[in-house]
């Protein structure tokens, strides 16, 4: 079944729809998804991405995904964490692609999420490097007004650091040192005056934060 329907969330982007049950293949419209890619690929937000994935459970382990057009039909590229990576192309909006993806389980319970995030975390920061990956974010999730995230006139509070395992990070921020949990935020004016940032490990992923 075919799902049509985009509700946004927070800070990530949720699609879901009334599937059959006994079906095991979700199948999105890749026009849905041609508009953010377009202002993320046309717009000036050289440190931001746009990252969209399948929610992990019992339910939407991904077994196998496509592209497809009425006369081609394309690989779909995904992690072992279901990141999947869409491409920016324009003949798939022309030629009225879709996004299938075979999942095991139930796949009324599944979705795709579209999470704004850094294109890459670094295990340190210097000066306004980090300031340029929170304005880049606001850029882009201004420019994104109506798709439908009519409400993202605030800017972001700050960022959100997540890291892969559970055990303790040593953090040093200009020069203070301290212990940090799996997720950690930095607020926006502390990102300002940032002078040197390290952490024991890098980040698996720098995101958006709003308070």
């Amino acid at each position: 079944m075919l799902l049509r329907k985009l509700v946004f969330l927070g800070l990530t982007l949720y699609s879901f729809s009334a599937f059959n049950v006994m079906s095991d293949t979700v199948s999105l419209e890749y026009n849905s998804f041609y508009n953010p890619l377009k202002r993320v690929n046309k717009g000036s937000y050289p440190s931001v991405e746009l990252a969209f994935s399948v929610p992990q459970s019992d339910d939407c382990k991904i077994i196998s995904g496509n592209i497809t057009t009425e006369s081609q039909s394309f690989p779909l590229t995904y992690t072992p964490a279901q990141r999947i990576y869409i491409p920016y192309n324009e003949d798939l909006k022309s030629n009225r692609g879709l996004i299938n993806i075979e999942v095991q389980g139930d796949s009324s319970q599944c979705g795709i999420a579209m999470q704004v995030r850094a294109r890459e975390a670094l295990s340190e920061y210097r000066d306004n490097e980090l300031l340029l990956v929170l304005n880049d974010m606001n850029g882009l999730l201004d420019s994104l007004q109506g798709f439908p995230m009519k409400y993202f006139r605030k800017p972001l509070s700050g960022l959100t650091f997540e890291f892969a395992d559970d055990k303790p990070i040593t953090m040093t921020l200009n020069g203070e040192t301290q212990q940090i949990t799996k997720h950690f935020t930095l607020n926006s004016e502390k990102i300002a005056s940032l002078i040197h940032l390290t952490f024991s490990e890098k980040p698996n992923v720098v995101s958006p934060w709003v308070n």
